[in-house]
């Protein structure tokens, strides 16, 4: 993903001209870097609400009745929409689901000004989604340590990698990799080496 972003104005845009720092100084704008990259539960929790405000504006569009919840969880702004016929937001796979989810972080973003990892889910579509790839990564493990032999998977999105390095990660004697350039990316699990 390329970098658009644009400095503000209190940033110098020459920064190696600038004399260099104390110590002091240069923990304190780490310090300052830190709480930029772990935003408060107030800014996620403002997140989830402007990309809330997102989804609701087009199941209107669309004549869609849906509840929608936001909250964080897990350290990221969340939206989950709860409502009958909604299986056509979520698409073959969670296709549509994954689209919507990143029009829905442009929206956060055009008004933040800042990328967001929100998170969005339909009529339960990734909690379920979660289940089964926990049956298939430890599937995938009990394969590699019956054989021996690495367990290619099918190409999966990024939220469903995690969901599978997860399961995978926990589990001792194998390891899990992603391999392939998206949309073919998928996870290899392999024997951990002696």
């Amino acid at each position: 993903m390329t970098d658009t972003s644009i400095p503000s104005a209190d940033q110098s845009l020459d920064e190696e001209s600038a004399p260099a720092a104390t110590t002091e100084e240069a923990e304190e704008t780490q310090g300052e870097a830190r709480e930029k990259k772990a935003p408060a539960d107030s800014d996620l929790f403002r997140q989830s609400e402007i990309a809330a405000d997102y989804v609701e504006g087009l199941l209107d569009i669309l004549d869609y009745d849906g509840d929608i919840d936001e909250l964080v969880s897990g350290g990221r702004p969340v939206v989950e929409v709860v409502g009958g016929r909604l299986q056509n937001l979520v698409g073959q796979r969670g296709a549509t689901l994954e689209a919507l989810q990143e029009l829905a972080r442009l929206a956060v973003f055009r008004q933040t000004g800042s990328p967001s990892r929100l998170l969005l889910d339909v009529g339960g579509y990734r909690a379920a989604r979660r289940k089964e790839l926990a049956a298939v990564a430890k599937n995938a493990v009990e394969k590699v340590k019956e054989y021996g032999e690495p367990v290619r998977l099918e190409p999966m999105s990024a939220f469903e990698r995690k969901c599978v390095h997860d399961v995978v990660n926990a589990m001792s004697g194998v390891e899990s990799e992603s391999e392939g350039v998206e949309p073919s990316r998928r996870i290899v699990v392999r024997p951990v080496a002696d």
